[in-house]
């Protein structure tokens, strides 16, 4: 379920273990003091009265610790014996605007963070790309954040695949991914399985909450991603 792209590939994890000091926090051999998560509502979206949604986590867990961002803390706690520093972020304006998004200023936080680790769980909120042009702005403009984010301190980098797959989506994210030698992990049959919806879990009043993963996927999403960290890492 988990792709290691090929530029992580041939560089290959080591070397991060490798500027490991005392005290860090290795994550099978990926170092992960400090965790950036970068997505969306699946990530983290605040109460709003008017969806009948009031969480201030991942849409739609049942509960903080049930979302997929803290369930791969979790993981990498009970694996480390130490809980990472994180900071998780909603990015959706950057999905909507991404041709014209200022991300030395829109992420001036998150990049000031300085993480060892991102994962970047982007997508579901980009319009999908019409034409050529429209697939090679988002590639664009999706390789300059994970180039940005790598410039950075040179964190490891994951990305996600959208949870509701789409091929020209997915293919700008693979590919991002790969120019920065970041680790892909595909989503795609998580989507298309009924029963990681929310929807499939408890009703909602509104579609579109419904529509999100519940407790069983977003478990699928953080065991997706501590999979693939963990066979980048080795």
């Amino acid at each position: 379920m988990q792709r290691v792209c090929l530029l992580a590939a041939v560089l290959g994890m080591t070397g991060l273990a490798g500027t490991a000091a005392e005290g860090d926090i290795m994550y099978h051999g990926i170092k992960a003091n400090k965790v950036l998560f970068l997505g969306n509502s699946i990530t983290k979206h605040g109460p709003s009265a008017k969806i009948g949604w009031t969480g201030n986590w991942g849409m739609a867990a049942s509960a903080e610790d049930k979302d997929y961002a803290h369930l791969v803390l979790k993981g990498i706690a009970e694996t480390t014996g130490k809980e990472p520093e994180a900071m998780i972020a909603n990015i959706a304006t950057y999905e909507r605007e991404y041709a014209t998004y200022d991300l030395d200023t829109g992420l001036a936080s998150q990049f000031a963070f300085k993480p060892d680790l991102v994962i970047v769980a982007i997508g579901e909120n980009v319009p999908n790309p019409a034409d050529d042009q429209a697939k090679a702005a988002l590639l664009a403009s999706v390789t300059k954040l994970l180039q940005k984010l790598k410039a950075n301190g040179n964190p490891t980098i994951l990305v996600r695949s959208c949870f509701w797959p789409s091929a020209a989506k997915d293919a700008a994210l693979k590919q991002a991914c790969a120019e920065v030698g970041g680790i892909f992990a595909d989503a795609g049959p998580l989507g298309r399985d009924e029963a990681n919806f929310a929807r499939s879990e408890r009703q909602f009043e509104h579609q579109g909450v419904a529509n999100h993963p519940g407790d069983r996927g977003m478990q699928g999403i953080a065991d997706l991603i501590l999979k693939a960290l963990a066979a980048a890492g080795k």
